[in-house]
């Protein structure tokens, strides 16, 4: 895992699990303070003060651009279709890391999801 930074925020690698807040929000969009996997890749981490997160729910229904995760004993579903690009003050404190097997699975199906029909 790669790990990169801007200078005066905190460091990131993809992987990793961060407790984040989300709103405001509008519509449908997911809401609360709840752990999001960060998805960036390495190269938008290190240049941006953004990052793409997957949040992360106890309370959905799986569908197959949802990815099922064990994490702080609980089961739960990484949400896929509902990306989000925060601003890194919207980072409350890092929680942990996806275990690989969930990360390479989330990485396969965002790969399969933006693949050309």
């Amino acid at each position: 895992m790669v790990k990169a930074s801007i200078p005066g925020t905190a460091s990131l690698s993809t992987g990793e699990i961060w407790l984040i807040n989300l709103d405001p929000t509008v519509g449908s969009e997911i809401q609360k303070t709840r752990p999001c996997v960060v998805i960036s890749p390495p190269e938008m981490l290190r240049h941006l003060r953004t990052v793409l997160v997957a949040p992360m729910t106890t309370g959905s229904r799986p569908a197959g651009f949802r990815i099922p995760v064990s994490f702080n004993g609980k089961e739960g579903l990484i949400l896929l279709d509902q990306l989000r690009t925060v601003d890194r003050q919207r980072l409350v404190h890092k929680m942990g890391t996806l275990p690989d097997e969930a990360r390479l699975h989330t990485l396969r199906t965002l790969q399969a999801m933006f693949e050309p029909a």
